[in-house]
């Protein structure tokens, strides 16, 4: 397929466009940095102007554009930073789809497996209502953004993703330093949920539903053994033969990161029931055999 990526020279979206490529994929990715070969081609981010007619060669369109959670603190101004940053591509992606002569077969929009929210009874599926907190409802205008492309005819996809795991890149290095300097322990109760797949089974998921004709709608990108804080914590600590003994208390936390320490103190347990019912096989399906790969 021809495939167009947007945010795809972020940390994830050159992971992703290299999976793509080397399982026989052409790849244009859309950016707002300087472009740096033929397959990359220059936006604003929000307006169509200068790359909209390219969505009438594609057959595929991939939205993985979203400034990043970790950057601290969450001011006011960060917070809207946060949205706009999500909602405004997402905007332009859907006008250009609905402008073009040529529609693409597939849209696939990524978002965030806290849509259920940062606590909860039950174990999340894709059938699980929205929350009312800032991250859920977050999700959820990022999602709304691009709705408009389920009424032109086109297959979409919402990839609701937990933190993904790659040895280089992303937040696991700076997860796991804590641990690498004999200072690793719960996190607050540390009987949070730690939602989390590996980069492997991220990319290839995606594939996956971008490849299957009968992948549409909502699917939860998470691996499928539930995974407490502290059994995440206590996990890295084996795999590096390190102690795991400092409890961090809550509310040092709290005061250090702010409203950012629900990334941390919160979560809501979640499986990934739709990609799995579909035929999925995790390569990775529980935290010892992921960080066994990464950092084993």
């Amino acid at each position: 397929m021809k495939i167009l990526v947007a945010g795809g020279s972020g940390f994830m979206g050159t992971a992703f466009s290299k999976s793509l490529q080397s399982n026989g994929h052409e790849v244009w990715i859309l950016t707002r940095r300087t472009p740096k070969g033929p397959n990359q081609i220059r936006w604003d981010g929000v307006t169509t102007k200068g790359w909209g007619e390219r969505v009438n060669e594609m057959d595929a369109i991939v939205n993985m554009t979203g400034y990043g959670l970790e950057h601290w603190p969450w001011t006011k101004s960060q917070k809207k930073r946060f949205l706009d940053s999500r909602v405004l591509p997402g905007l332009a992606l859907a006008s250009a789809i609905k402008e073009s002569t040529r529609r693409p077969r597939v849209f696939l929009q990524i978002s965030g497996i806290n849509h259920y929210g940062l606590r909860g009874e039950g174990i999340a599926d894709e059938s699980t209502p929205p929350a009312d907190d800032f991250l859920a409802q977050l999700t959820v205008k990022w999602e709304d953004a691009t709705r408009a492309v389920d009424d032109l005819g086109v297959r979409r996809i919402v990839a609701r993703t937990a933190v993904v795991l790659a040895s280089r890149g992303g937040l696991f290095p700076l997860m796991a330093l804590p641990v690498r300097l004999f200072a690793g322990g719960p996190l607050g109760s540390g009987k949070q949920a730690m939602p989390w797949i590996h980069i492997a089974d991220h990319l290839n998921a995606l594939r996956f539903l971008l490849e299957n004709d009968k992948a549409s709608g909502v699917f939860n990108l998470i691996a499928p053994t539930p995974t407490s804080s502290a059994e995440f914590v206590r996990a890295i600590a084996k795999t590096l033969h390190r102690p795991y003994w400092f409890p961090a208390p809550a509310f040092l936390l709290r005061a250090l990161l702010g409203e950012m320490n629900v990334l941390i103190l919160e979560g809501r347990y979640a499986r990934p029931k739709r990609l799995q019912e579909l035929g999925y096989q995790f390569q990775f399906p529980n935290i010892e055999t992921a960080l066994a790969d990464l950092i084993g």
